[in-house]
């Protein structure tokens, strides 16, 4: 028992002088090594000369123990906390006893504005000589590059004179630019180049959002007048407008109808849509459908309708005149009927209502009957029931005629007319005298 009481005392002796050491270690006072310090005067004569060097007047400085203690009015509240940093900052300074306070009147608060201003006002006249030769180089390249923008060189490399206006435009806007560049650097303020452009982008930016629908516009005008899909006095429809092209403008198209109406189309809706331009074409197809009796002989009315639509001397004879059997219904066969005329010697409305109208009075004259569309319904009912074939107001049915072969018949010649769409080229040439357009008939069209 006695050696196991031995051995743990063995085991426990090194602990409690473990620890003793720290208790002693936590009773001993902490003390601070003192060597090579400023003292308390150096230390207020180096912090005085900062603050005179950078004009901080009205405060008084006093030194004690390396506590510094600041004490006056200032006029300005951030020179409090930067005094303050500046104290901490001193070898040998232990802490700082900031006293420093903002004077309520107003014109001590409103001195150090003043100054700053008559600071700015001194270094504009002594910089005045360069602001007049900065002004100067920028009022030379400006007037240059506008000068430049007037001469016949940019007519001769743009396909037109509204992309020769956007050279133009474009060039001044660099010569601009590049005048305000070259004036900064005089200036030495070529970095504030950069945040201007960045300014200038946002705001663009923004202002293409804003006037997105009249960008779209701008840009669809120059797409326009460099692939030319029309020409002035073209007869043609878009998006189910027809109308003559008076002119093409910076925003939109503008046709005279056919009744004499101006229509203005927005020249995005023009480049993105269907253009139907009938005058590239002189010869155009007419096209109607007509229907016969179904007992009659579809073959020979068909012929019939096609003699007859040949005889005429605004159809042309190539490319030939057609007519086919579209189809079959209950009451009768359709027979299609096509032709070509000269859309420069002849007008479309009229031709094809000449056509209607004589294959119709051919086909009647041969006794093959056109089928009336109407329908007739009859009530039955007992009070009709009772009603015989002779009772007067009783229904009688229609009497059908009999079919007949047909067989050529003279048909009535119809004269050559004036095209209608023709009476409208002089409105749009006198429309088009004095005007800006960007449709020119010498470029390359589309």
């Amino acid at each position: 028992m006695k050696q196991i009481l031995l051995c743990l005392g063995l085991l426990l002796a090194p602990c409690q002088l473990l620890g003793q050491e720290l208790a002693a270690e936590t009773e001993a006072p902490l003390t601070l090594a003192v060597e090579n310090v400023p003292d308390d005067t150096a230390i207020a004569q180096r912090l005085r000369a900062i603050l005179g060097a950078l004009e901080f007047d009205g405060i008084a400085v006093s030194v004690d123990a390396g506590v510094v203690s600041l004490r006056g009015d200032v006029a300005d509240p951030a020179t409090i906390a930067k005094v303050e940093r500046i104290a901490e900052r001193l070898d040998g300074v232990v802490a700082v006893n900031n006293a420093l306070a903002v004077p309520d009147e107003l014109a001590q608060q409103l001195h150090p504005a003043v100054e700053r201003f008559r600071t700015r006002i001194a270094q504009l006249v002594s910089r005045l000589p360069l602001f007049l030769v900065a002004l100067a180089a920028f009022s030379v390249i400006v007037t240059a590059g506008f000068l430049l923008a007037r001469l016949r060189f940019w007519d001769r490399i743009s396909p037109n004179a509204f992309i020769a206006a956007i050279y133009r435009q474009a060039f001044r806007v660099a010569c601009v630019i590049a005048g305000i560049v070259i004036a900064l650097d005089f200036l030495g303020a070529a970095a504030l180049l950069g945040t201007i452009l960045g300014a200038a982008g946002i705001i663009g930016l923004a202002i293409g959002f804003a006037v997105r629908d009249t960008v779209e516009n701008f840009v669809a005008s120059i797409m326009l007048s460099l692939r030319q899909p029309f020409r002035p006095n073209d007869l043609v429809e878009i998006e189910g407008d027809v109308g003559r092209v008076i002119r093409l403008t910076s925003r939109a198209t503008i046709l005279l109808s056919l009744d004499g109406n101006h229509v203005r189309i927005p020249n995005a809706t023009v480049f993105k849509g269907k253009i139907v331009n009938y005058t590239q074409n002189p010869a155009r197809r007419f096209m109607f459908d007509i229907g016969i009796d179904p007992d009659a002989d579809l073959e020979a009315t068909r012929a019939l309708a096609q003699a007859a639509l040949k005889a005429q001397p605004f159809v042309l004879d190539d490319p030939e005149e057609l007519v086919w059997i579209e189809n079959m219904t209950e009451s009768g066969a359709i027979l299609r009927v096509t032709g070509w005329i000269d859309q420069t010697a002849t007008g479309f409305a009229t031709a094809r209502g000449d056509a209607i109208r004589l294959v119709k009075a051919a086909i009647e004259e041969a006794g093959v009957a056109i089928p009336d569309t109407t329908y007739r319904i009859r009530l039955e009912g007992a009070g009709l029931s009772q009603l015989g074939s002779d009772t007067p107001g009783a229904p009688s049915a229609p009497a059908r005629r009999a079919p007949v072969s047909p067989t050529p018949a003279p048909t009535e010649e119809s004269t050559v007319r004036k095209s209608e769409e023709a009476a409208l080229i002089p409105l749009v040439d006198a429309e088009r005298k004095g005007s800006d357009d960007l449709l020119e008939r010498d470029a390359p069209r589309e």
